[in-house]
């Protein structure tokens, strides 16, 4: 019995079947070693054939993708894991489940945002100079009151 082509010529069986670490990397764009090192962190997952390779469902396609737009958006690897993990049975996400996901880093997003620019308009006053030494300078930290808020730089 003859099997039903497609519009690109990919059989069904084909497309039915997993694909291979090598063909996950060309489709998403990722190196092999990104593509082990999101399984390593919990962000993907295969399954070993026979020949005890890595085959990958093509729901990973849209997983990778999910992980690449979160990752552009500067949320830590961990966090996408975590989000991830949340869905039920490890699925791949849906647009139901993007809208969530994305929700939930929206407030860090505006917070970075905030931040550099306020980074950005406060180094504008002290280029011209560059002491940092001036009682108007707003990276100044007089008496190390900054202390208190912990260690590193504080905006």
């Amino acid at each position: 019995m003859k099997q039903h082509d497609d519009a690109h010529g990919d059989s069904m069986a084909e497309l039915a079947a997993d694909l291979s670490v090598g063909e996950v990397a060309r489709r998403s764009g990722l190196a092999v070693s990104a593509l082990h090192f999101y399984e390593t962190r919990g962000l993907i997952a295969s399954v070993r054939s026979a020949g005890n390779q890595r085959r990958y469902p093509r729901s990973v396609l849209r997983r990778v993708a999910v992980i690449k737009v979160a990752q552009r958006m500067g949320v830590p690897l961990a966090a996408i894991a975590e989000a991830l993990q949340a869905l039920p049975a490890g699925r791949t996400p849906t647009v139901a489940d993007w809208r969530r996901l994305s929700e939930r880093w929206r407030e860090d997003l505006d917070e970075r945002i905030r931040t550099l620019t306020s980074l950005r308009d406060q180094l504008d006053g002290c280029i011209g100079c560059g002491c940092l030494s001036l009682k108007v300078c707003p990276l100044r930290n007089a008496q190390d009151a900054l202390a208190q808020e912990g260690p590193g730089p504080h905006f």
